[in-house]
């Protein structure tokens, strides 16, 4: 654990660092900025995100210093003031930060993480806030995916040998234990989130027996109460099972013991967990789980589940670990305020890609829940000094056909949004990750079956206030 709890604070791009010398050098030193980390898209064409990392964001924020080792290699980069290096030698974090919850169900454009605070403090915070927040949401947001497609059955993670590197194993599990998974396999996770881990065997213990029924027997003598036998070395259904059923009758049973099940990694899957069931069935033991892997997803899930495939619990590494359908998750950190002389002055940043275009000033983000059905509405950003009040009517409409208007009532508006830190120090606890992993599911649940569905889920809308289009449209009039 010593190398995952290392001081990370110098990874940071390098123009974080000298942006921030700029700016200590010059009379900018003492000006306060407002940053946002948004994302655009969500992936693999979801109809939501779910949010993670901000326990990790904390333990970064609250471990910023830099070593005499880290002074050392940035002076010898000579591009860094002396001035600026006795600054980093003494280093106060002092920002103000505000994330939507971990598990929150989240939607492109909309704030999800904002820092207040130095300009040159704020910029050094984006390359670990970013890969934070877009490595654990990119993962529970597949996972999400993953355990909604097997429909009840538990899904474990087991994708921690195919992570791109320990960190993304560790933190990975994490997130998908967040996004819906019952247990994982990568045991430092376990331990130290206080999550179940789950594994039994690999082919390689079947193969160091002589033959595959002494390798079953040897594992039900070792592990009688927690019996799963991995029956596909050699063939399935020829050898796998009625070897595990012999092993099941002859250690077992005699010691007043049922077996927890036997997992099955290649094959055609649904053909064979057939055939396996009435196996298992007819030698007695219908209580005998049967678990898969090989490389799922949630198509091959709910494939398989579509099919008729007797599964009652799945294996999921590869494609959940690295999130191989949609790689990126594409949060941005953005400028969107600097307070200059006592005002707020809104930034926004321009493009050709309209998509590109940021929403300026301090904002807030709002859900709106139907008070009947507890069902999510509508998302709402206003600009912070902007309140919604819940008795009475609202009017909400698409920023981008302004015409489509929708009168709300009997609703109640919830600002997305927590403290995190006020200067500098940390002001929220984080929940325990089976808690996150509750109110994930709450949330989740409070939304449309329309939008939860994996082809074609219905926009959920994310809208602006009156007040923020009309300062977005303003600026975009002025600037161009």
């Amino acid at each position: 654990m010593k190398q995952i709890e290392k001081n990370l604070t110098m990874i940071m791009d390098l123009y974080e660092m000298t942006m921030a010398n700029g700016i200590f050098t010059s009379d900018m030193r003492d000006t306060i900025t407002y940053f946002d980390m948004f994302f655009r898209r969500i992936p693999d064409d979801g109809g939501y995100a779910v949010m993670a990392g901000i326990e990790q964001l904390i333990e970064y924020m609250n471990g910023l210093t830099f070593s005499a080792d880290d002074i050392a290699y940035l002076k010898g980069l000579h591009l860094f003031s002396d001035e600026f290096l006795d600054y980093l030698r003494d280093f106060q974090f002092r920002c103000d930060v505000w994330a939507v919850p971990e598990g929150t169900v989240i939607f492109p454009r909309e704030p999800i993480v904002t820092v207040r605070g130095p300009a040159m403090q704020a910029l050094m915070l984006e390359t670990m806030l970013l890969l934070t927040i877009n490595h654990q949401s990119l993962i529970a947001t597949k996972a999400n995916r993953i355990t909604r497609a097997a429909a009840g059955r538990p899904v474990m993670e087991f994708g921690a040998r195919r992570a791109h590197g320990y960190g993304a194993a560790y933190y990975g599990a994490r997130a998908a234990i967040i996004g819906g998974c019952t247990g994982t396999s990568c045991v430092l996770t376990a331990k130290d989130f206080g999550v179940p881990a789950s594994g039994t065997m690999a082919h390689s213990w079947v193969q160091m027996f002589e033959d595959e029924y002494t390798a079953f027997k040897t594992y039900a003598e070792k592990y009688p109460s927690s019996c799963m036998l991995l029956v596909d070395t050699y063939n399935v259904l020829k050898s796998g099972i009625p070897n595990a059923i012999k092993v099941f009758d002859e250690v077992l049973k005699p010691l007043g013991k049922r077996p927890l099940g036997i997992r099955i990694d290649s094959g055609d899957i649904t053909y064979i967990t057939k055939r396996a069931r009435k196996m298992l069935d007819d030698a007695g033991y219908p209580d005998c789980k049967i678990c898969v892997s090989n490389s799922l997803d949630e198509y091959l899930i709910r494939d398989m589940i579509f099919q008729g495939a007797k599964v009652d619990s799945y294996g999921v590494g590869e494609r959940l670990i690295t999130a191989s359908s949609e790689s990126v998750f594409g949060g941005v950190y953005k400028l969107a305020a600097v307070e200059r002389n006592g005002q707020m002055v809104p930034k926004i940043k321009i493009s050709e890609n309209a998509a590109k275009i940021t929403l300026p000033g301090v904002k807030i983000p709002w859900r709106l829940y139907d008070r009947a059905t507890g069902k999510a509405i509508a998302d709402v950003i206003t600009l912070a000094h902007e309140k919604i009040d819940s008795d009475e009517p609202y009017e909400i409409f698409d920023p981008e056909y302004t015409w489509k208007r929708k009168i709300v009532t009997d609703f109640v508006a919830k600002k997305l949004q927590v403290p995190i830190f006020r200067g500098g120090k940390q002001v929220y606890t984080s929940p325990s990750v089976k808690e996150i992993s509750a109110y994930r599911a709450e949330q989740v649940d409070s939304l449309w079956d329309e939008v939860t569905r994996f082809e074609n889920p219905h926009t959920y809308y994310v809208d602006l206030s009156e007040d923020l289009w009309n300062l977005r449209n303003d600026l975009l009039n002025k600037l161009r």
